[in-house]
């Protein structure tokens, strides 16, 4: 298959795999902390893991020529890992304000939201916006706990994974948009809203890290 001729596509492509290797820079660094293997590490090491996924499948999605069914038939996986990374990055909220057992408790509705949201996005033909909308409806409710924990004052992770959630909430702004910049090269609105996500992801590592050292 041959690269794509669209300045912005391959803009998105690339940014799409930069994203994708600091999602897997991050899930090393949740995996290597030198702390006891717990349930929340395994969790976002997941979390990170499936946005890494994504990311990837994505940058090939943007970056190559392939037919309209190739480029549906790879949406579906990728639709399937965004979906459970922002389902677990509820279930981490959760966990980090009523404890494992609510967490664990929480797991198998989170991960039949995303269910439904693939079973969503798939009748709507794959439409970005469903996704839009179930992230802010997701990462809403993270942030909300996240700043509840972070008034509360534990654990130490809270203020680093509000902000994380922030930003993705902003970058989420950015996909909509619609917005085109020329910073040498054209970027859209999904090139923009992969840089903007990346100090969100930077951001989460960094708050979950604060937790199991201080755990």
């Amino acid at each position: 298959m041959a690269f794509t001729q669209s300045e912005s596509e391959a803009t998105t492509a690339a940014t799409d795999a930069l994203l994708g290797a600091v999602c897997l820079a991050a899930a090393g660094v949740v995996l290597t902390t030198d702390t006891p293997f717990t349930w929340a590490r395994a969790l976002w090491t997941w979390a990170f893991t499936l946005l890494a996924g994504a990311s990837l499948l994505g940058a090939v999605a943007h970056g190559l020529q392939m037919s309209a069914a190739r480029r549906a038939a790879l949406w579906q996986p990728l639709y399937l890992s965004l979906g459970l990374a922002v389902a677990l990055v509820a279930v981490g909220a959760v966990h980090d304000w009523r404890g494992v057992s609510a967490a664990r408790s929480l797991l198998p509705w989170a991960l039949g939201a995303a269910a439904l949201f693939l079973v969503a996005a798939s009748a709507a033909g794959g439409a970005f916006v469903i996704f839009i909308a179930y992230e802010a409806a997701t990462l809403v409710t993270a942030l909300v706990i996240h700043g509840l924990l972070v008034v509360r004052g534990t654990p130490p992770g809270a203020p680093a994974l509000a902000l994380g959630v922030a930003l993705s909430l902003a970058a989420a702004g950015v996909q909509v948009s619609g917005a085109r910049v020329r910073l040498v090269w054209q970027f859209d609105h999904n090139g923009l809203f992969h840089l903007a996500q990346i100090p969100g992801v930077v951001a989460l590592a960094l708050g979950v890290r604060a937790n199991l050292l201080g755990a």
